[in-house]
């Protein structure tokens, strides 16, 4: 730690300096959320198959009776033992906030390709109450570029992030909002992907005030599932 000690009036100077930054980023913000609000939909024509407690369920039946939706694409494909932990990281901030997003027509949910009694397996291990589904046998996950097939993993180069990406691997994260209409036509919003996701990581959010900020040496590897850490 290098930080220079000064006194309670330079103390004041500095912050205000910053506090006139953070304001044209809060403002920032608010214009590309606005600019977020006005993008065009897209129509999902595809008749997606989900596995959920309830039976299989089509998209459109994950809405919950509300006109929102969110997914979380969560990394966990057929075979894995658990679910990937920076995406249970992200996770770990679900349930809290779904008490509010319900109540402002918003169901936020999990989908994952791995079969549904390996999702429910992790899913009570973690303590975790949110709904979480399965896409196992569908294209919901490769359409939404979130997972990659054997040939498109080994080719060293994806499609992912709205672009080409060199890091190649079969599961990436990313969150995903749809619309209902009163037809029960459904439209995908908006799509995040890469360090988007960070928008679900509140714990970031509040790492980000303290003195050491998020003391990362490389990336999220001081993540671990929460049940992990001693």
């Amino acid at each position: 730690m290098q930080n220079a000690v000064v006194s309670h009036e330079d103390w004041l100077a500095a912050r205000r300096d910053l506090l006139q930054k953070e304001k044209e980023l809060t403002h920032l913000r608010d214009s590309i959320a606005s600019e977020r609000l006005a993008l065009p939909w897209e129509r999902i024509e595809k008749d997606y198959v989900f596995d959920t407690l309830d039976g299989p369920r089509s998209l459109a039946g994950l809405f919950e009776g509300r006109s929102q939706l969110v997914v979380q694409h969560f990394m966990f494909a057929p075979g894995w033992k658990e679910g990937c932990p920076s995406c249970s990281f992200m996770a770990d901030h679900t349930d809290g906030m779904n008490q509010h997003l319900a109540n402002h027509d918003v169901t936020m949910i999990a989908v994952s390709r791995a079969p549904l009694a390996d999702i429910e397996r992790y899913r009570k291990r973690m303590g975790w109450t949110f709904r979480w589904v399965s896409s196992f046998g569908s294209d919901f996950n490769y359409d939404f570029r979130v997972s990659f097939t054997p040939e498109e993993v080994a080719s060293g180069h994806i499609d992912y992030n709205f672009g080409g990406w060199n890091m190649t691997g079969e599961e990436w994260p990313g969150v995903s909002a749809f619309i209902k209409n009163e037809a029960g036509k459904v439209f995908r919003t908006y799509s995040t992907y890469g360090r988007g996701v960070e928008v679900m990581m509140g714990t970031y959010a509040m790492l980000d005030l303290t003195p050491k900020g998020r003391n990362e040496a490389r990336g999220m590897d001081w993540v671990r599932r929460h049940d992990r850490y001693e």
